[in-house]
């Protein structure tokens, strides 16, 4: 344990033997869909040092135990919190939003019903930025906002995320993109110097914690009409992306659309969806009923 402790301090790597480190990855890919290489070592071991002395555990094997046989889950759960990188602020790629609220929702509701409701889920949501920017921006551009039922959620498989998504407070990185116009609109200064978001626009989205490649997490989810899920796959293997892509395709309702991170191709993934080029944005679309 000294000597885990030492290593920690020194933020040396090399504290796990290249079969502990292959066992621990193909464990943690199986239960996330997220795929660590030789070149990941380093975050990795350092990350498996911090929850080692955090649990108190007797070196890996101790705590790999731990994490693998609690009955709670609550230590997975920790782990998976430390290994997930959560890189956002509002209004990223915001040429998407544009698309969303100039082509796709005109389409979704002609012929729809003012009381069905429109839903929309940004999987993965990280500490909320995208949500609430899909929310403003529904608000700032789409004129039928009024006359149609948005329902907006917001998943991700780290509890801490999530959490932190539901305060609504943001440093100034988060909102570098956001015009200050809409900054004054729905945001109000704290005296730390953060900002905290409009009450009204954190009580319209709903988050949840969900892991896409396990079934009985995606299992509640159905009829979604739009998914934002950008640069989340690119942490994935093959088999692992196929799997999470055919499993929203479940989740969406016919000619249900969605959108992914500027460098991933939904044809390298699966052949269910059909692209769709809305403005200059390419989305991917599940064919309608009929088709």
């Amino acid at each position: 344990m000294d000597a885990i402790l030492a290593a920690r301090a020194d933020g040396a790597a090399g504290t796990l033997t290249r079969q502990e480190y292959a066992r621990f990855c193909e464990f943690f890919h199986r239960h996330t869909g997220i795929h660590f290489n030789e070149q990941k070592r380093y975050f990795v071991e350092r990350r498996l040092v911090d929850r080692i002395a955090a649990t108190g555990s007797d070196g890996f094997r101790d705590y790999f135990g731990l994490v693998r046989f609690q009955a709670s889950g609550e230590e997975r759960q920790h782990l998976v919190n430390a290994m997930t990188v959560n890189e956002t602020y509002f209004f990223r790629e915001d040429y998407q939003f544009a698309a969303l609220t100039g082509g796709v929702l005109p389409l979704l509701a002609r012929g729809r019903a003012a009381d069905d409701p429109i839903r929309i889920w940004s999987l993965p949501c990280a500490t909320g930025e995208e949500p609430y920017s899909i929310a403003i921006a529904i608000l700032e551009q789409w004129e039928q906002a009024d006359s149609f039922g948005i329902e907006i959620l917001g998943s991700d498989i780290d509890s801490k995320v999530l959490a932190e998504a539901r305060q609504g407070v943001y440093g100034e990185r988060s909102l570098m993109r956001l015009p200050h116009s809409l900054r004054a609109r729905y945001f109000s200064r704290l005296a730390d110097g953060q900002f905290r978001l409009d009450p009204g626009i954190r009580g319209s989205i709903d988050f949840a914690p969900v892991n896409v490649v396990d079934p009985r997490s995606m299992a509640g989810y159905r009829g979604m009409d739009v998914i934002f899920c950008r640069n989340m796959l690119i942490y994935f293997d093959d088999l692992s992306r196929r799997q999470a892509v055919e499993a929203m395709y479940e989740c969406m309702s016919p000619g249900g659309f969605i959108f992914l991170g500027h460098s991933e191709s939904m044809s390298r993934m699966t052949s269910l969806f059909l692209p769709c080029k809305v403005g200059d944005v390419v989305a991917y679309r599940k064919p309608p009923c009929g088709e």
